[in-house]
């Protein structure tokens, strides 16, 4: 009967415990002792957090005599346990001195015990973890199984040690059993504590994983198209369903682009802005939580407004400069989940990154264009002033052909100025080209020769504009022109697998290999088309001094539809 009543004072000295250790599990203590400890940091942390329960263990103990019936096995071997057999035997070292500093017949015993139950932890760990099987370590009837062994050595200890013997013997019948039972159910429990702290945190993860990946994949894109009350729109609407909250905004620095959700009859978009909080967040750059119970919430805009709580979070563009915000609101009678208030504030950085690379593309394109203005601004003037002192001396001798000449001329110029930036068929590029070449041709006569190969079969793949004229260009100017002989260019069209090859080639040879030296235009047109499409895309150059240089453009085949 005593041993029985000893068995529950105990379990009753173990339950404060295992509080103690539950409301430490909510805590962010626990988190790094919910895998197996490898890094010094975590071994650190291991020490600490159960050497403090093995000296609790002590503490809660029940005098018997000159001893005390306690739980502080409990510590020294999930110390050694989940840190191995170093951090266990410090944990068991630590308790035993804490346990040797109180005296009594069983001090000494029950120190060097104390160390054994940590190290048979730790050699547990050590074991587990060369087996590859890790997973044993967090089950509670691993755990309780080592605890309730190590019991066994504290006992043996105890015999061995401790004297007068008959005390200690008349010590071991009392309160062996009791303490076996209080350490084995006490260790599987502790366990258990930290087993259920683990799967709420996967848990929580993973809901928080798959819906953040669910947002992400169904805004994706939307808001680089532009901040605008269209895509909030449409952003706001798949939060409010994603996040299952009372009402999703979007606003902009100055009005309202968006609303869905409970009072969409008074939110209106296009409004100008009337929320404090929402004034607050935009100048102070913060997120503003205002949870209608510490921080009061009512909606400026309708006094029966059903909106009870909202959160505001800044959206930053360029420079980290604030941009506008997203507002999450609950019902009054529903609180925020942590979940979505977190999820809040990774969504809004989601937006800013999708509004700024959407901010980044535009300004791109308007560099790319105005690189293609100063490319025309360049040639044009030059091209011109050669085209028409060609066509004066055409026109003194053969009246026809600079008739042609001028056709080829408008021909030029049109598509130059028609089309920077679209997108052409191969057979309106080649018109291109072919119109320049042929006011190239009738300038050097008989020192230019030239030759197109374009298959009839890749006449209406589309590429960029301007794509080829810069490349020809630059293969009269700076190849055939220098020539003291006949020029010859060379233009060809193949298809290599998914790929279009064009190649504009001169027998010139006078290609340098230097990165500064290639021209604008060539320039350009590489950046395009990586721009594009990729840097799988773009320019090579081949070439031989004084013999020949290749430039071959490679772009995806696309067809014009019919």
């Amino acid at each position: 009967m005593y041993e029985f009543n000893l068995v529950l004072l105990l379990l009753q000295q173990m339950c404060v415990y295992l509080v103690i250790a539950w409301l430490m599990s909510k805590t962010r203590l626990f988190i790094p002792l919910m895998q197996v400890t490898v890094r010094l940091p975590h071994k650190l942390l291991c020490y600490v957090t159960f050497s403090i329960f093995c000296i609790m263990g002590t503490y809660f103990g029940l005098h018997i005599d000159d001893s005390i019936a306690n739980t502080r096995a409990i510590g020294a071997v999930m110390g050694g346990l989940l840190g191995g057999p170093l951090v266990g035997g410090l944990v068991g070292l630590t308790g035993g001195l804490h346990r040797y500093s109180m005296g009594g017949m069983t001090a000494l015993s029950c120190m060097f015990s104390t160390i054994v139950e940590g190290l048979l932890g730790g050699l547990l760990h050590r074991f587990l973890i060369r087996r590859g099987r890790s997973d044993l370590l967090f089950n509670p009837l691993t755990a309780g199984g080592i605890t309730l062994l190590a019991e066994f050595f504290q006992m043996g200890i105890i015999l061995l040690i401790a004297r007068p013997f008959a005390d200690a013997l008349n010590l071991v019948k009392s309160i062996a059993a009791p303490m076996m039972v209080t350490n084995t159910v006490g260790a599987a429990l502790f366990m258990r504590i930290l087993l259920d702290k683990r799967a709420m945190l996967e848990k929580y993860t993973s809901a928080f994983s798959a819906t953040a990946l669910k947002v992400a994949a169904s805004t994706e894109g939307i808001l680089r198209q532009g901040f605008n009350q269209e895509n909030s729109m449409k952003v706001a609407q798949v939060l409010h369903q994603e996040l299952d909250i009372g009402a999703v905004a979007i606003t902009d620095n100055e009005k309202l682009l968006a609303f869905t959700g409970i009072g969409a009859d008074h939110h209106l978009p296009g409004r100008p802005i009337s929320s404090d909080y929402t004034w607050q967040a935009i100048e102070r750059g913060e997120v503003v939580y205002a949870d209608g119970n510490e921080i009061p919430y009512r909606c400026s805009l309708h006094p029966n407004c059903k909106l009870g709580s909202t959160l505001v979070i800044p959206l930053y563009g360029e420079n980290s400069r604030v941009i506008g915000t997203i507002k999450l609101y609950e019902a009054k009678n529903r609180l925020f989940s942590s979940i979505n208030r977190t999820l809040g504030e990774g969504i809004a950085q989601l937006l800013s990154a999708q509004i700024l690379a959407g901010q980044y593309e535009r300004q791109k394109q308007m560099l790319t264009q105005s690189e293609i203005k100063l490319l025309h601004a360049q040639v044009n003037p030059h091209f011109l002033f050669n085209a028409l002192n060609t066509l004066v001396a055409v026109i003194r001798r053969d009246n026809e052909q600079a008739c042609q000449l001028v056709q080829y001329l408008s021909t030029f110029f049109r598509k130059n100025l028609k089309r920077p930036s679209e997108i052409v068929t191969l057979a309106d590029e080649i018109e291109h080209v072919n119109a320049y070449l042929q006011i190239e041709q009738a300038r050097f006569q008989s020192r230019l020769r030239v030759q197109l190969n374009i298959p009839q079969a890749l006449a209406q793949v589309r590429l960029p504009a301007f794509s080829l004229q810069p490349i020809v260009e630059n293969a009269i100017k700076h190849g055939t022109s220098q020539l003291l002989g006949v020029g010859e260019i060379t233009i060809n069209a193949c298809q290599t697998g998914e790929h279009l090859h064009l190649s504009v080639e001169d027998n010139a040879g006078l290609y340098h290999d230097n990165p500064t030296a290639s021209g604008l235009g060539m320039s350009l047109v590489d950046k395009r088309l990586r721009a594009r499409y990729g840097d799988d895309c773009g320019i090579k150059v081949d070439f031989e001094s004084d013999r020949f240089t290749r430039i071959t453009l490679r772009l995806p085949l696309e067809e014009t539809p019919c």
